[in-house]
């Protein structure tokens, strides 16, 4: 497990390396928030609620969901379809290391230095301009903690199956494209899913997106409570689990069927 965490810290410090990239990040995405602070702000109008969310809650919604994704947002698919293109893949499969686990932990370093330097600071930064609300309760913010937590792992789990797909396809940047926009669709990140027509709530409670972005910030305004958080985590817990399955069979397919491209 030594040879792990060691790539959490050298993917750590590789993003250190290049932290003034991550400065103009927080800029961007805190005028990301504004735009969505004023709509929402506009929407709501003289109205207390909607589907359930003061405009108080939506805009912390809003605010907490984009500075999450900084954390669980990674380029880990592309990098395994690099590496497979240019055949980088071969030397991966002889080296002592489980190839999927070590790109975990990379991700893992990389959301690591992502909370340090962007979330936790853009978010300050993002409470001093709009008016957001924290909660003090110390059980939401380890609830949230730990939900986020799952975030991360279900989101890298979706980018591995991505990347892993490069074994059949040769060329999937176009999928990856897709991955992107669907999971910042589905997951609640653009829109609480609350929000969306109730067919399609029915259909997303099968999917795994709404554990990535929904979920944390739901728990982060309170809009969950009691039960309510207990439910959302168990689901997606086994959505980590369960994706599992498909990620083993495809890598173990994929292995036989090496072709490489580049090498």
């Amino acid at each position: 497990m030594g040879k792990y965490i060691e790539m959490i810290r050298i993917r750590f410090l590789m993003m250190l390396a290049y932290r003034t990239n991550y400065y103009s990040g927080i800029l961007i995405y805190s005028i990301n928030i504004g735009a969505y602070y004023f709509l929402w702000n506009a929407i709501y109008g003289d109205k207390q609620y909607i589907e359930g969310m003061t405009v108080l809650q939506m805009t912390s919604y809003v605010a907490i969901a984009w500075m999450a994704r900084a954390f669980y947002f990674n380029n880990i698919d592309r990098e395994i379809a690099q590496e497979i293109k240019e055949g980088k893949v071969a030397v991966e499969f002889i080296r002592p290391y489980n190839y999927l686990m070590m790109k975990t932990m990379q991700g893992l370093g990389e959301g690591i230095f992502r909370l340090s330097f962007f979330s936790i600071p853009g978010m300050v930064i993002v409470a001093l301009i709009f008016n957001i609300t924290f909660s003090a309760d110390v059980n939401v913010w380890a609830m949230f903690a730990v939900s986020l937590m799952f975030s991360f792992f279900i989101n890298i789990q979706i980018n591995l199956l991505t990347g892993i797909l490069t074994f059949f396809f040769f060329n999937n940047a176009g999928l990856i494209r897709a991955k992107r926009v669907v999971i910042d669709l589905f997951s609640g990140l653009l829109l609480p899913i609350s929000f969306y027509p109730g067919w399609a709530q029915r259909i997303m409670e099968f999917l795994p997106f709404q554990g990535i972005s929904y979920i944390p910030s739901m728990i982060f305004t309170e809009s969950f409570t009691g039960a309510q958080i207990g439910e959302a985590i168990l689901s997606q817990i086994i959505w980590v689990l369960v994706l599992i399955i498909p990620i083993q069979i495809l890598w173990l397919i994929a292995r036989k069927q090496l072709v490489v491209q580049g090498g």
